[in-house]
């Protein structure tokens, strides 16, 4: 639901800084891997030990690369199948590195393992959610449904979450709940979002198979 509209503006935003990074002959992809990079080192090195302000703020910095790179592509007219493909398996990447980072924060020094699973499962349901609307477009299909919580949501909820929950590590007192909310909100939001493409994809292809069996049906009638 965010990505309608939020992209949209953050893409107007963030055009001029696209424009000064191709003068300055940075390429899209350059861009895609870098953010990448600074998305899972910030994930990676401050979540697990707890210092989710900080790592809020490292992974901010490189997370709108994500819209930078298409920008640039576009302005340079060179908008492919690889720098999708490339953008798309990066994304994956980085949200495995964020969810994962909250795991292993709850599998050490956090010491709760229940929040330790719920944050498995945001990691292995984004990934799935994702893979639910590729798979369906690959086989022709329009998955045509805005989900309740998809990518954007994902890390927004999580990351403010997160960047707040830090807070207390500078005295702010009962901050440091936020997070294991919003794993909650994210986990159930992420399971609809599952159902929602699944029920979609289930309907969508018992339309096309409807319909090629009627296209069949009056083919054989004309030729009789």
């Amino acid at each position: 639901m965010l990505n309608k509209y939020a992209r949209a503006f953050f893409t107007r935003v963030l055009t001029p800084f696209a424009a000064f990074l191709i003068r300055r002959g940075v390429t899209p992809d350059a861009v895609t891997l870098i953010g990448t990079a600074g998305v899972v080192a910030g994930a990676l090195v401050f979540f697990p030990r707890g210092e989710f302000f900080w790592g809020t703020i490292v992974i901010t910095l490189f997370v709108f690369s994500d819209l930078v790179d298409g920008n640039m592509a576009r302005q340079l007219g060179r908008s492919s199948r690889w720098g999708a493909f490339l953008d798309s398996t990066l994304d994956r990447v980085a949200d495995g590195a964020i969810f994962g980072g909250f795991a292993l924060w709850y599998a050490g020094n956090g010491d709760n393992n229940a929040l330790c699973a719920v944050s498995i499962f945001c990691l292995a349901s984004g990934q799935v959610v994702s893979y639910t609307k590729a798979r369906g477009e690959s086989i022709g299909l329009p998955v045509a449904v805005n989900g309740l919580v998809e990518r954007a949501e994902r890390l927004v909820i999580s990351l403010v979450a997160a960047g707040l929950a830090g807070l207390h590590t500078f005295g702010v007192p009962g901050i440091q709940i936020l997070l294991p909310i919003a794993l909650w909100i994210v986990a159930v939001g992420s399971l609809v979002t599952l159902v929602q493409r699944v029920v979609t994809v289930r309907r969508e292809s018992a339309e096309v198979e409807a319909e090629a069996q009627q296209n069949a049906s009056q083919g054989r009638e004309a030729a009789k």
